[in-house]
């Protein structure tokens, strides 16, 4: 066994120096090539926000987590159903909520932004936080691309 003077440590054999170096440039090049995979569906996979499909696996989640309690079943508060595309369309007592193909000027989407009408808000869902950002816009591209609830889901 070899001895530094200095330190009287037993010295490294060269053998595990090299290991140790190039284990450490090999992952050093595998932490600079490695690129995290995206598990979030990209837009090229979604359905096309006017199929059922679309309704079925985007907008009724959300709907059915946020909205069906008040807006579903025997549930119509405000005289609102979000059962049927009829329902939906005729609106509830303040009139319709959804102008097909045009979100920007549909009750439902400024409603679920916070952004309500100045005399009566109507934040919604009226308790806890707004939907998110992403939700947001799952319902306003359905919304514009026809707002269309397929009769299997009603």
């Amino acid at each position: 066994m070899a001895l530094k003077a200095e330190g009287m440590t037993a010295a490294v054999p060269v053998w595990k120096r090299v290991s140790v170096a190039v284990g450490a440039v090999s992952l050093a090049t595998v932490a600079g090539l490695w690129q995290p995979r995206v598990v979030a569906a990209s837009p090229a996979q979604d359905p096309d926000p006017g199929s059922a499909e679309f309704y079925q696996q985007k907008v009724k989640p959300i709907f059915a987590a946020n909205c069906f309690r008040c807006h579903g079943g025997e549930n119509h508060r405000g005289g609102l159903t979000f059962d049927t595309q009829a329902g939906l369309l005729k609106g509830g007592h303040d009139g319709a909520v959804v102008v097909v193909g045009h979100p920007e000027q549909s009750l439902l989407v400024k409603l679920i932004r916070h952004e309500g009408p100045a005399d009566d808000p109507m934040p919604m869902p009226p308790k806890g936080d707004k939907l998110s950002d992403a939700d947001i816009a799952t319902v306003s591209a359905w919304i514009k691309a026809g707002a269309k609830i397929p009769d299997a889901a009603q």
